[in-house]
């Protein structure tokens, strides 16, 4: 089997034997970072890797154009297109099982106070959700700022400051998970796992608050039996959340 990891600027591909690491590969070397990084990888339908590479600062113009981005790539680390852009920081990216739909949690600007909201966003080729100027107000549930024109707006608006970190589906697909990082400093926003219900076509119907008590939730997964694994960053802990028998 393989394992692909991103970090600061790489993607890296390792060959396991069992449990033992046999080989280890940099697929992309060099990819900008700064404020945000290359963060979760996924593999889709078509063979190709997706990940998410943050912006370099909180507003600004990107020198490089593989920042604050949707990348794609082959296993082979040919072929690097960038998917969509104007996402500050993409960080969980999930597959709609049944589908080839992706969608990515974003964080939006430090700057505008009680704004933006964190979002959900569906990618597809081409698409602009636009950062730095333009922004989805969490008050308004639409899209604010500058230069909207061509910005696709969010599936769902998430709560502002709460730091939208992994995002997993039901088996289903008629739910999905996302994890509320939280706030540095101040436990006001976010440190919470809300639940998303979709319809057939794609649209979210419904957000709640699935489960609380986190320090720093930063992972989710769905398994095979359908419970819910929630990785706590803050505590070191990995939860396991399942229906009753």
């Amino acid at each position: 089997p393989r394992l692909f990891i991103s970090s600061r600027g790489r993607l890296d591909s390792l060959n396991l034997l069992g449990r033992t690491l046999r080989a280890r590969r940099a697929l992309l070397k060099g990819l900008p970072y700064g404020r945000h990084q290359q963060d979760n990888v996924v593999v889709g339908k078509d063979g190709r890797l997706y990940l998410g590479s943050g912006s370099t600062c909180d507003v600004c113009r990107e020198k490089d154009a593989r920042s604050a981005t949707v990348l794609s790539v082959r296993p082979n680390g040919r072929d690097l297109r960038v998917v969509a852009r104007g996402v500050r920081n993409p960080y969980g990216l999930a597959f709609r099982p049944g589908t080839r739909r992706l969608y990515v949690t974003v964080n939006g600007r430090d700057d505008l106070g009680a704004e933006p909201a964190e979002a959900l966003v569906e990618v597809a080729q081409g698409r602009h959700f636009g950062w730095p100027g333009c922004w989805p107000s969490f008050a308004r549930k639409r899209l604010a700022g500058t230069g909207c024109a061509n910005v696709t707006p969010p599936t769902a608006y998430l709560e502002p400051r709460s730091g939208a970190g992994g995002v997993a589906f039901a088996r289903d697909g008629g739910t999905a998970f996302v994890a509320l990082w939280g706030q540095y400093f101040g436990r006001r926003h976010g440190r919470t796992v809300v639940r998303l219900t979709f319809d057939d076509a794609g649209r979210v119907t419904g957000q709640q608050v699935f489960a609380r008590g986190f320090d720093h939730p930063l992972a989710v997964l769905v398994t095979r039996d359908d419970a819910l694994l929630v990785s706590d960053w803050g505590t070191g802990r990995i939860y396991r959340i399942a229906r009753r028998p």
